[in-house]
């Protein structure tokens, strides 16, 4: 495995909008394991990415492991689900800047409220909505 999973781990942290620590007790895995894998000191092991899987299924397995399909997993995410780009796209920089086709009417009057830009070192920053 590579710096992709743990890119992806630190992606779906974000989007559940949680910290590191409550991540880690949501899905049932020591707090100091949690720090010794972003910090890349150790790779997932079965058992982590089971809890995490079992405990949002939003995740999908082929998207957390290899990358391939979206995140959230169409299954689970109804209508609202916003196109993604493949991660390992975006880890290449291949990702086209142009606005994706299949984003549909509804979703065209709604305003972003988080971007989050990754970088091919396996980094990513996110900008949150400015709350007053």
């Amino acid at each position: 495995m590579n710096r992709g999973i743990v890119a992806r781990i630190e992606v779906v942290i974000e989007y559940l909008e949680m910290s590191v620590s409550a991540f880690a007790d949501e899905i049932g895995v020591q707090r100091s394991s949690m720090s010794h894998l972003l910090n890349g000191r150790n790779k997932p092991s079965l058992d982590f990415i089971m809890k995490l899987v079992d405990t949002y299924p939003e995740v999908g397995l082929d998207w957390l492991l290899r990358g391939k399909g979206s995140f959230p997993s169409k299954e689970d995410a109804g209508d609202e689900l916003i196109p993604q780009k493949n991660i390992t796209e975006i880890e290449s920089g291949k990702t086209n800047t142009a606005r994706p086709e299949t984003i549909s009417e509804q979703n065209q009057s709604k305003e972003p409220y988080k971007i989050v830009m990754f970088y091919k070192d396996g980094t990513f920053t996110t900008f949150n909505e400015k709350k007053d």
